[in-house]
């Protein structure tokens, strides 16, 4: 094992004029990215930055992410992924979390960035265009030697939710995602002449690790999607002869529901993977039906790099099973003692192998509960059936996942306690059909806040809702506010989530939304 970024000086070595990214019109070649990586960690050491300090990148999928990532590792330093979407009290708790020594920010959230960036004590932000930060690199000196790591040094802190409210940073080591990106590869028996979807964005580890770093492990290319729309990525698909696509459910609900899914040519694709949230059976039988093509669900963590489980191509699949352990991990199902469960009956999938982070950064209690014993407690339930399929029967965690991303309901429920109306709050998740579960707040009003008339109370609605979407990311502000007179209550005074009752089912938004 090495340093990460040796996947891609190794893929130069062999590949060097293949295409490693394509956006549109631009396109990367696999000398171009290792050059421009190169540029990256000499740009940082002449900055400061020395192995093993933290390096925060905030951008969608565009070459530039893929830049900043492998010339991070290039030097020894971590990457800090971060979603374009977090408003600035947001990114200042990831950056003081981590002690990010700098971040870069696309230049469509550089400000905000640069908000978040005061507040956490003043770090250094770079805005990333397609101009101006290409100049800044072409002064800096190239260091394209890769920096000696251990196995088990921390490459890259990827915040997760949890049942506190506050995202812990799983931290994965090199060996956890060389490990994940060799099993991605194999899994689809990706080749240098493959062309992967990049539309999940690589902030979040299912698009790191199983297009980005597989795709660079093997030389294959990555056709470019940052912002995610169906039709445009239909139309990727046929121009770029993508023959892998990963996706979450959303993606594939998209495009099924797209007017011109049935006259794309889709004959380049070989195989399709989906994760992040629960496929439902009616889309994954419509998928395959009008694709043509198997359609393959996994199941993984940000602290499992991720990849758990998977059906493999071809194999003997059972409906709703998100397959069997990958090489090099294994799984139990245990009881809250510790216990393994016999097979068929339902206990907590807990996770031991090579992709299993090394701790949450700088948060030894919260390692110690989720890895009290080698094994990762995932906080899922689920069983084996007779031939060690797995099927996934809830969650114990108290996390809703909405379009493939974890949405933790008291992070929420903090920022409506600031609203001067509001006397308390909870936070639920609702089924639905496009984002596999909505985000539903039910608040209780303070005495005197109470509307006066039909007109009054919808007004208060709507400004609860845009004062969550003010200070939240915009995956996770509630769809739907609900009002009541008081929250069911246990005899502590706990509010009692699983009485809440909420009305109709949301209407289906679109994807994106």
């Amino acid at each position: 094992m090495h340093n990460l970024a040796g996947i891609l000086t190794d893929t130069v070595a062999r590949f060097p004029e293949r295409t490693a990214l394509k956006l549109d019109d631009t396109v990367i070649s696999y000398a171009a990215l290792d050059a421009m990586s190169a540029k990256v960690a000499g740009f940082l050491a002449s900055r400061g930055v020395q192995p093993g300090d933290r390096v925060a990148l905030v951008m969608p999928n565009i070459p530039q992410m893929a830049f900043l990532y492998y010339g991070t590792l290039r030097q020894g330093a971590v990457v800090v992924p971060m979603n374009p979407l977090l408003k600035a009290r947001e990114v200042a708790y990831h950056l003081e979390d981590s002690g990010a020594r700098i971040v870069f920010a696309w230049e469509g959230v550089a400000a905000e960035v640069a908000a978040g960036a005061e507040e956490a004590g003043g770090v250094d932000v770079v805005s990333v265009d397609s101009g101006a930060f290409l100049q800044l690199l072409a002064g800096a000196d190239a260091r394209p030697d890769v920096a000696e790591v251990d196995d088990q040094d921390t490459a890259v802190i990827l915040y997760t939710s949890g049942t506190t409210g506050r995202p812990k940073g799983a931290a994965l080591t090199h060996r956890n995602l060389l490990t994940n990106a060799y099993v991605a590869q194999s899994l689809l028996n990706t080749v240098e002449t493959d062309v992967h979807f990049g539309g999940l964005p690589f902030f979040h580890v299912f698009g790191q690790t199983a297009a980005l770093n597989s795709s660079v492990l093997s030389g294959a290319s990555i056709s470019l999607l940052p912002r995610f729309d169906a039709g445009k990525a239909l139309e990727i698909i046929e121009r770029d002869g993508v023959t892998i696509f990963e996706g979450v459910p959303t993606m594939y609900v998209g495009m099924l529901r797209h007017p011109s899914v049935r006259t794309t040519d889709l004959s380049s694709l070989r195989g399709a993977i989906t994760g992040g949230s629960a496929m439902p059976l009616e889309i994954l039988h419509e998928f395959e039906e009008v694709f043509g093509i198997e359609l393959l669900e996994g199941y993984g963590l940000s602290e499992t790099a991720p990849i758990v489980s998977f059906n493999v191509p071809g194999g003997d699949r059972r409906a709703g099973s998100i397959g069997k352990p990958v090489a090099g991990t294994e799984v139990r199902m245990l009881d809250p003692d510790g216990n393994d469960v016999p097979s068929g009956e339902v206990g907590e999938l807990s996770v031991r192998g090579d992709g299993v982070m090394k701790g949450y950064w700088r948060n030894d209690d919260a390692t110690a509960a989720a890895i009290p014993d080698g094994w990762f407690r995932t906080g899922d339930l689920a069983r084996f059936d007779e031939d060690g399929n797995i099927f996934i029967v809830d969650r114990k965690k108290d996390i809703i996942l909405r379009g493939g991303y974890n949405v933790y309901p008291r992070e929420i429920e903090e920022v409506l306690y600031e609203h001067p109306a509001v006397a308390e709050a909870a936070v639920v998740g609702i089924p639905d059909p496009l984002h596999g579960e909505e985000i539903v707040a039910v608040v209780g009003l303070r005495e005197g806040a109470e509307p006066a008339d039909d007109a009054a109370r919808e007004q208060l609605i709507a400004d609860i809702q845009q004062f969550t979407k003010d200070r939240l990311a915009a995956y996770k502000y509630p769809r739907r506010i609900e009002l009541t007179d008081a929250l069911p209550k246990g005899p502590t005074g706990k509010i009692l989530k699983r009485e809440i009752k909420v009305s109709a089912p949301l209407a289906a938004e679109a994807p994106g939304a």
